[in-house]
């Protein structure tokens, strides 16, 4: 009897010992399966340990996108938008309904076939050269690419047939990790640093913090692709064969669409971030939103269209939370800019790229306004005739912008204050003639839509011209305001 038992125990426990040792190796699997994917929820398990405050806290990885369906056969190929990226992504998975590419004798440069693909198309917005910049998520990941000029009906099966090459080849069978680091070198770490210093502003020598200045905005470091196609790059095609590198632009012009499919060789590899640029020479300003009351850089809901002048209008950037980056203004294109914010002014502009090239600014900062009582906007552009009333020049460049905010902001009264530049000879006249100027800067307003009992009309004060009348002939030079006529909220009316 106890011979037996003990033989029903050790029958157990080698029972207990293979199902463990299963159990274990099914979440080893798993943990490989899984290892790499971004998690999409963390939830602190009971008695972990808090982070103390020596340690870093890990920056939380941005969301996967998931590739979309059948998004690995070209005829549901993924649309881009210029000098947005796309990703990170999931990782491709197959090569579709249908094998797209297939190398043979006469078409040696191409995939083998297609192992883990995913089809992009792009539309050219502007001439230029296409640039492409690929980051793998996954240091061992081999991805491969080629770039197709659309050539009408029946592309894909063309493609299948291989009745169309591809304009552009990368398949060099290398570590891209080591195709960064041999195309950048050891200066790309210098360079992004130098990119950084150059969008800080200069301190001032004598270590006076100047309270209107605004704080220091830090960009958010760039795209760093693994693999592409660049103007610097010197190699028209890269095959199995060659050594690797990034492959070199290609030209190409307004209206053309091209298609590249990217294919990962790696088995359960990872997924990849990719923009396609076209390289011009450009406008690129550091675009802000400052809030200079608060002296702080607020996020906006932004809206950029770029307008060609044949009425084909394009979305240059829609951005609910935007709250600073780099865009590009192409030049011989006008662009109109829209941002919004709760508690805020909206902001509109109408501007050529061109003539923001030639101001030489690199930033382009929108002051962003508060809707309250006596918020102020001082305009020293707007323009008269000496001792006359009637505006010259062309207001509309200057009050346009204002005409939009007020437009946009039906509830709000204003008052339209203007000034002279005056020795206080004739006070009584001068006086006059700034309330007849505010009243030309009304009438304009009222002829543009806004309604004429939300603004009130003011002159300058007979102090006033004492003060500017002392200004002008002060030995120490401080002169005349440059300012001519301001824009001062009074109030809010009931919304209708």
């Amino acid at each position: 009897m106890k011979h037996n038992m003990k033989r029903f125990l050790s029958v157990l426990l080698a029972c207990a010992l293979v199902f463990g040792m299963a159990d274990a190796a099914q979440a080893q699997n798993k943990n490989k399966k899984g290892k790499g994917k971004a998690r999409t929820t963390a939830t602190a398990k009971k008695g972990s340990k808090a982070t103390t405050p020596t340690q870093k806290a890990e920056p939380e990885k941005p969301a996967l996108v998931q590739l979309p369906e059948n998004s690995n056969d070209c005829l549901f190929a993924i649309e881009l938008k210029n000098d947005v990226p796309y990703g990170p992504t999931t990782a491709p998975d197959g090569s579709g309904r249908m094998q797209e590419v297939v190398a043979d004798k006469a078409h040696p440069h191409l995939f083998e076939h297609e192992h883990n693909s995913v089809w992009y198309k792009f539309t050219v917005p502007y001439n230029g050269q296409l640039e492409i910049s690929i980051a793998q998520q996954g240091k061992w990941d081999n991805y491969d690419f080629l770039v197709y000029k659309y050539t009408g009906t029946y592309f894909s099966n063309q493609v299948m047939l291989n009745k169309v090459s591809p304009v552009a080849v990368n398949i060099a069978q290398i570590d891209s990790m080591a195709l960064y680091n041999a195309f950048h070198g050891k200066n790309a770490n210098k360079a992004e640093k130098a990119a950084t210093t150059a969008s800080k502003p200069a301190a001032k020598k004598s270590g006076k913090v100047d309270a209107d200045a605004p704080p220091t905005f830090e960009e958010t470091p760039g795209l760093k692709p693994t693999i592409g196609m660049f103007v610097d790059a010197t190699d028209r095609m890269l095959t199995r064969q060659q050594t690797g590198k990034f492959i070199k632009s290609i030209p190409v012009r307004s209206g053309e669409v091209y298609y590249i499919v990217l294919d990962n060789n790696t088995l359960n590899g990872m997924g990849h971030t990719i923009k396609v640029s076209v390289q011009v020479d450009a406008y690129e300003p550091l675009v802000l939103f400052y809030d200079k009351k608060g002296r702080r850089y607020v996020d906006v809901d932004l809206m950029i269209l770029e307008r060609s002048g044949n009425g084909q209008d394009r979305t240059l950037l829609k951005n609910e939370h935007y709250r600073g980056g780099r865009i590009k203004f192409v030049p011989g294109y006008d662009y109109t800019l829209y941002a919004k914010r709760e508690g805020y002014f909206s902001v509109f502009k109408e501007f050529n790229a061109r003539s923001l090239m030639l101001k030489g600014d690199t930033t382009l900062m929108c002051h962003m306004e508060r809707i309250e009582r006596g918020t102020m906007w001082q305009l020293k552009e707007v323009y008269f005739d000496d001792g006359a009333s009637a505006l010259i020049g062309n207001p509309d460049s200057v009050l346009r912008d204002y005409q939009y905010i007020f437009l946009n902001h039906p509830d709000v009264n204003f008052l339209v204050k203007c000034y002279v530049q005056s020795y206080g000879v004739d006070a009584e006249a001068d006086m006059l003639l700034t309330l007849n100027r505010a009243k030309a800067v009304k009438e304009w307003f009222v002829k543009n839509g806004i309604s004429a009992d939300r603004i009130s009309t003011a002159g300058m004060t007979k102090n006033e011209i004492k003060r500017a009348a002392a200004a002008a002939l002060d030995e120490k030079g401080k002169g005349f305001s440059t300012v001519s006529c301001e824009l001062i909220v009074t109030g809010r009316s009931e919304r209708r």
